[in-house]
């Protein structure tokens, strides 16, 4: 076997149990039988004695405070949220709201299965960095209970020889504050595309939002088309594609004193109810802004949708959908900055092959131009990228992933043309990486997979998910890699 280009660190980063984040809890839902589970439940607290609701708060700060950075304002969050339930006119004293609070409350272990599938960034400010070394972001995929995925960050660094130190995490972990987002109506216009019975009345409502709009101005544009459903067909229909388009544009605050380490990225809509899984995180400069742009797949348990975070501090976060042909399956990663004025990505549109996708609108992807390549048994099953494309003076560097013969998967490189990266100009007959021996177990097993490396000077970085289990750290000369490439 021919010796690989890239050179593993021992660095090796292993899933945590014990980082939870704190939830809603709401038992028996969304079964029907939910409602009188909750109802019961409200009722015994209230049924309590003062001295036995406060001397079960004290247990449970005692028993669960340190776990978390502020869980009486948690507490009082979920109070909130379930107040509803309560019998009209009701008062309680704060520690019995708290207690409320902590009865529909539960831990969720953001880890408790796996990590794995990371990405670099170089960070937003490089301030505190020291003399040849580059901060970093990093994007990580932890799966807990039921196959749930979510995403973290981690702070890291690499000095001039390419060695990765990843920074001690705080102890808490917090998935952030809810909001509604901005919504885009040409993710809107997509959607009526690939279901022409949607187009007319799809207009009907934009055309008096703009191109931007609240969540509030759609709904009451969608109130009013359904009072046309003796006019025009469909409508039900429309109105619940359009409202579940929107729920997936939301925003996510964090505070910024908040440590990077804390912030979680957990689901919160139907159509990610299942993992928002593999986030490709990119530093877009477009002019004199930068931008962190990063996309990941969300899964509803049974179909799959692209989404698009947009961040410039990792301390506010946009939510939005993708819509397109080329943006219809896994694995979509963005040029870090516009070729010819158009924004560029990679695509798997077909599940099986590389292609490059151009637009004008970042949420909307149309077409993609597939990529040649030589037939290599270690791809001979699927190709996908490994991440953003890197820029040298030779060409876009691109991390490919691909999957061979007992579903093993390794990672290897092409180069684009960097004025027309629907070109391919090179590429590795062998892997850079493939799984090595103390690489074969795990929750997948033979897996070696990179979601955006990092270059700083000679070095590529490489973070990768070892078995979807775990996360190691490999670092090649770029000018190795290049000149190991053959002509396409």
């Amino acid at each position: 076997m021919t010796t690989e280009l890239a050179v593993r660190q021992p660095l090796r980063l292993h899933a945590d149990p014990t980082r939870v984040i704190a939830k809603l809890f709401v038992p028996g839902h969304p079964e029907p039988r939910g409602g009188r589970q909750v109802s019961d439940a409200v009722s015994h607290v209230l049924d309590l004695g003062d001295e036995q609701v406060a001397d079960g708060l004290a247990e449970l700060v005692i028993r669960f405070g340190a776990r978390h950075r502020d869980l009486r304002a948690t507490f009082e969050r979920h109070a909130e949220r379930i107040a509803n339930r309560l019998p009209e006119g009701a008062a309680l004293t704060e520690e019995r709201r708290l207690l409320l609070g902590a009865t529909f409350t539960h831990e969720y272990s953001i880890e408790a299965a796996a990590l794995c599938n990371p990405s670099f960034v170089a960070a937003p400010s490089q301030a505190g960095a020291r003399a040849g070394t580059l901060d970093l972001v990093m994007s990580t995929r932890g799966i807990g209970e039921g196959h749930r995925s979510s995403i973290g960050f981690r702070t890291a660094s690499v000095d001039e020889r390419g060695q990765v130190t990843i920074d001690e995490r705080g102890p808490f972990a917090g998935a952030g504050r809810l909001s509604s987002g901005t919504l885009h109506a040409d993710a809107f216009r997509g959607m009526a595309r690939r279901v022409r019975d949607d187009v007319e009345a799809t207009t009907w409502v934009l055309d008096a939002l703009g191109d931007e709009f609240t969540r509030a101005e759609l709904d009451g544009r969608l109130a009013e088309l359904e009072g046309q459903d003796d006019t025009r067909p469909g409508v039900a229909k429309t109105v619940r594609r359009l409202r579940a388009l929107a729920e997936r544009g939301y925003c996510v605050d964090f505070d910024p004193s908040s440590p990077i380490d804390e912030r979680v990225l957990y689901p919160v809509t139907s159509a990610e109810v299942s993992g928002v899984e593999d986030a490709r995180f990119v530093r877009f400069e477009d002019d004199d802004r930068v931008v962190y742009y990063a996309t990941y797949t969300a899964y509803d348990g049974r179909d799959i949708g692209q989404q698009l975070l947009e961040t410039a501090d990792f301390s506010t976060f946009e939510v939005s959908p993708l819509q397109g042909a080329a943006a219809s399956n896994k694995g979509l990663a963005l040029f870090p900055r516009r070729i010819d004025g158009h924004f560029v990505a990679l695509s798997r549109h077909d599940g099986t092959s590389n292609a490059v996708a151009v637009t004008d609108d970042i949420r909307h992807w149309p077409t993609a131009t597939a990529l040649g390549g030589q037939a290599k048994l270690w791809s001979s099953i699927q190709v996908g990228n490994c991440g953003p494309p890197i820029e040298t003076d030779a060409g876009w560097l691109v991390l490919t992933h691909g999957v061979g013969p007992m579903r093993t998967y390794s990672i290897g490189a092409c180069l684009l043309d960097l004025d027309d990266p629907t070109q391919m100009i090179g590429e590795l007959a062998e892997p850079l990486l493939t799984p090595g021996p103390d690489e074969q177990d795990g929750y997948v097993p033979n897996v070696v997979y990179s979601c955006g490396a990092v270059r700083h000077g000679a070095n590529l970085v490489i973070p990768y998910g070892v078995g979807d289990s775990s996360i190691g750290f490999a670092s090649a000369d770029i000018d190795d890699v290049l000149g190991a490439m053959s002509g396409c």
